[in-house]
């Protein structure tokens, strides 16, 4: 049996005396589309920024295709093969749509012919090929977090870690987001999405993890998932609950 992509070996993250993360532990295979759900305070976040290099772990392991990289910089786990999205999109406001794509391929070469022409192509996959030229401090919204994913894309992630990627989204862009993570599973990258949308997350996930209070309390399909007492009990309370028989 083949390695993992990812696997997450017991990592752990303690701010000061607060518990945020302990000894979390899964596996995301290559080409799956990997849920992690929470209410607020259950550590995702926490758990997102230590895979990608933000925090250094307490304890455990990160390992991105067999390599260790739990405590490299943000950048050299970027390197390594892992993007990621933010929650709120902040683009160089006075660049072009394809100068801000641009951004992200320098991670990869100095080439700056094939690194715009790789910024075109990936505008054309958003749909903002109309706009290339277009500066980002006049895009809207969404417009502006579907640059944000391709700047993720353009460093050429084998794993893409996505945040909320449809927070204050209309319906029909949410659809349009969801398409979109599809077709980037497409083109060969893996994902791993935090999402408040339950919606979404059971649209698109191939399996779900679901944390509460730092610790992982749920790993399965999603329609398994969101049936579990467990994951009921953390997200509405112990009198919501019905006993299995």
């Amino acid at each position: 049996m083949s390695a993992p992509l990812l696997s997450v070996e017991a990592i752990s993250k303690r701010f000061g005396g607060l518990q945020a993360v302990k000894d979390l532990s899964f596996r995301l295979e290559e080409g799956e589309i990997l849920g992690l759900l929470g209410p607020n305070g259950a550590g995702k976040t926490t758990a997102f920024n230590m895979i990608a290099g933000f925090f250094r772990p307490d304890e455990g392991r990160v390992l991105l295709g067999g390599r260790n990289v739990a405590g490299l910089k943000p950048w050299d786990i970027c390197k390594a093969g892992i993007g990621r999205t933010f929650q709120l999109s902040k683009p160089f406001g006075d660049l072009s749509v394809v100068e801000n794509l641009m951004v992200g391929g320098f991670a990869r070469s100095s080439d700056r012919r094939r690194i715009r022409t790789k910024a075109e192509e990936i505008a054309v996959f958003l749909g903002l090929e109309a706009k290339a030229e277009t500066e980002a401090h006049n895009l809207t919204a969404f417009d502006r977090r579907k640059l944000e994913l391709g700047r993720a894309l353009s460093t050429e992630p084998r794993l893409l870690l996505m945040d909320e990627v449809v927070a204050g989204a209309t319906p029909s862009e949410a659809v349009e987001m969801v398409a979109l993570v599809r077709r980037v599973r497409e083109r060969g990258v893996s994902v791993l999405i935090v999402e408040h949308v339950m919606k979404v997350i059971m649209a698109l996930s191939d399996r779900v993890l679901v944390m509460d209070r730092g610790a992982l309390i749920a790993d399965g399909r999603p329609q398994e998932v969101v049936t579990s007492p467990d994951v009921l009990k953390a997200y509405f309370g112990e009198r919501y609950v019905v006993p299995r028989a």
